[in-house]
């Protein structure tokens, strides 16, 4: 199958950057007395940043609002992000075969605009023709805005676009939205759709594998 465009999820997926945000979250909750666990880490993956915050809180006893949480978080993290960010393992290869290809692509997040431009900021080339935050839409992952917003923002149809996904929250979207999607979990587990293929990893992986699947 080729496809019109690749929609890529951010965090987990095209950057190394759940480590940064677990640097973040443990030292914020141990602010305020509590431990935080990849426990913790698993249930927030993906977002949305709303919830985070409002499952931050409850686990401090409301010391401190949802609010405030998420958004002392997103500045640990934007401090982190500042130390550089890598990439997954197989993404840049991928980037640049898809990029060669010219194929449209699209950073699709439910981070805030300055963690996206952040991460964009640290590409060496201009991979991503549109890149898609939180703030660009109203409704974030697990929703489908942010994958229909990307694929109408790119002229393409989101039926024969392919997203790639590491989290639930993010597969569920992607599902929602109507595209083909791979998702590379860890943490959490993915459930088998007829629409989701999973691979370990993107490593040894090309433009040309991924297709293939489909």
């Amino acid at each position: 199958m080729r496809f019109e465009s690749i929609l890529f999820d951010m965090d987990g997926t095209v950057m190394n950057s759940e480590p940064s945000w677990l640097v973040a979250e443990t030292e914020l909750m141990s602010e305020y007395g509590y431990s935080w666990t990849l426990e913790d880490q698993a249930k927030c993956l993906g977002g949305p940043l709303t919830r985070m915050g409002e499952y931050m809180s409850s686990l401090v006893n409301g010391a401190k609002d949802g609010k405030f949480l998420r958004e002392a978080l997103i500045q640990r993290v934007e401090a982190e992000f500042a130390g550089g960010i890598d990439f997954m393992p197989g993404a840049e290869d991928l980037l640049g075969d898809i990029y060669a290809a010219h194929i449209p692509m699209a950073l699709v997040s439910a981070s805030p605009r300055s963690l996206v431009q952040a991460a964009i900021d640290s590409l060496s080339r201009p991979y991503f023709q549109i890149s898609v935050s939180s703030n660009d839409v109203i409704h974030t992952k697990p929703h489908p805005e942010s994958y229909l917003f990307a694929a109408s923002q790119l002229g393409v149809s989101i039926e024969n676009s392919l997203v790639l996904e590491d989290s639930i929250t993010g597969v569920t979207s992607a599902i929602a939205s109507g595209a083909c999607v791979i998702a590379i979990p860890h943490l959490v587990e993915i459930a088998d759709h007829p629409r989701v293929r999973k691979v370990s990893t993107l490593s040894g992986h090309s433009l040309a594998t991924l297709s293939q699947l489909f």
